[in-house]
């Protein structure tokens, strides 16, 4: 199956602006030594030798995300990672291939979500020349820098290149936000805080290898979420920092980037379908051209799903609480998707009309079906006379030893004995 993307676009934010979502998913293969293309990757729940560290292939996947309370993706590009190949490369690179493939999209500059486990500096890098906006979440031990004072003229010495320095764990050190609006989420049912620090540039000189300089910096808006209370938990909840990137001509939306960072957990829900509804990682396949064919055939079934929660009612347990037509899950579509044939129809040919068959045709023989001739080892083997003699020779010496061994067995009991017996080439 050639690798394509699937056009089926997110709904549209109020922004107009198309959100993604890139992470990445391992299927295991930690047994199958004669598998080709496997790499040691990073697994939450399984352990190998004490550590989180698993043999499989690993798949890159980028998702359109909605901004709305579903748990709904709309898959597009699902790259397998060859071992050594860096995820921050492979995803531009999915990045790319899709703008090539959709030019209306580089008019709307798309947003782009990443998680902590991304680098914040080598996608921005990679997508220097690419109308698109990267939202990665950094650390909260990292360091920005702002950008340095004007020079006088009559500094000496090399220019400076770094201004005031940025830590996210020391509040002493941050400047006045730019923007720092309070909206309301009914995610949390809280209420949420986002500060947009001023423009602020990164340094790649710790996240990249060693390469002649002048390292390059990278401008980006660094934005602060925290929340005030989570529902259902005591604790106080941890701040997020968010680096993102833009295109020239753009300004930053928070209420924007916060919503689409936190439906980006939804790639997890379209994982966690995937392998235990649509069993993406139940099959055994011997080579990773494979699995690249099982994992579209997946990407198909799911998109089929997802065009067709307009078309199914639903159908909850008896345990479950009724939705409305607009928010059914994944689970709930794939119940009543038998009901959509009917309404869709078919491509499949119609029914035969069954009842008696016609039976073989007048004037025509039967012959018996052809039979294939098993191969047998020939050498040192007797001619078909002493052959025929020989078995006739058994069969006497079988029916005299039975005759014997009835005689003097005991009634009543049961007796087992062994004899080492010969076979002669010779006629009797």
């Amino acid at each position: 199956m050639p690798k394509r993307h699937v056009r089926c676009w997110p709904a549209r934010c109020p922004a107009s602006c198309p959100v993604f979502g890139v992470d990445v998913s391992v299927w295991v293969r930690s047994d199958a030594e004669c598998s080709p293309g496997r790499g040691y990757y990073y697994h939450p729940s399984r352990h190998s030798a004490g550590q989180p560290i698993v043999a499989g292939w690993a798949y890159s996947w980028l998702v359109g995300l909605e901004l709305k309370t579903n748990s709904w993706t709309a898959p597009v590009d699902a790259r397998r990672l060859v071992p050594g190949e860096n995820p921050n490369t492979v995803a531009a690179r999915q990045i790319r291939g899709l703008l090539q493939q959709s030019p209306e999209l580089c008019l709307q500059a798309p947003l782009f979500v990443f998680d902590d486990g991304y680098d914040s500096v080598r996608p921005a890098l990679e997508l220097t020349a690419v109308p698109a906006q990267i939202l990665v979440r950094v650390r909260s031990d990292r360091s920005f820098y702002a950008d340095p004072p004007p020079r006088r003229r009559t500094a000496a010495g090399r220019p400076r290149r770094h201004g005031a320095k940025f830590a996210c764990p020391d509040p002493t050190t941050w400047p006045a936000p730019g923007r720092r609006p309070h909206v309301h989420g009914r995610a949390v049912r809280s209420s949420d805080r986002a500060d947009v620090a001023p423009p602020a540039r990164q340094d790649p000189a710790a996240r990249r290898p060693r390469q002649p300089r002048p390292r390059p910096i990278i401008p980006g808006t660094l934005v602060r979420l925290t929340v005030d209370r989570l529902p259902g938990r005591n604790r106080a909840p941890k701040t997020l920092w968010l680096w993102w990137t833009e295109p020239p001509g753009h300004t930053p939306d928070p209420d924007l980037l916060w919503r689409a960072y936190t439906r980006r957990f939804d790639v997890e829900h379209t994982f966690r379908f995937a392998r235990q509804t649509l069993n993406w990682t139940l099959p055994r396949p011997r080579t990773p051209e494979q699995a690249d064919r099982w994992t579209w055939l997946v990407i198909a079934a799911y998109t089929q799903l997802r065009l067709a929660r307009t078309l199914v009612a639903d159908h909850r347990l008896p345990w479950e609480k009724p939705l409305p037509p607009a928010r059914l899950t994944p689970g709930r579509v794939r119940r009543r998707f038998r009901h959509v044939q009917a309404v869709v129809g078919t491509p499949a040919n119609p029914p035969q009309p069954c009842g008696r068959s016609a039976g073989r045709p007048p004037a025509r023989a039967r012959t018996p079906p052809p039979r294939s001739q098993n191969s047998r080892k020939t050498r040192d083997s007797p001619p078909a006379g002493i052959k025929a003699k020989l078995r006739h020779s058994r069969r006497r010496d079988a029916r005299s030893w039975l005759a014997e061994r009835n005689k003097s067995r005991p009634r009543g009991g049961c007796r087992v004995e062994a004899f080492s017996l010969q076979r002669s080439m010779e006629p009797p």
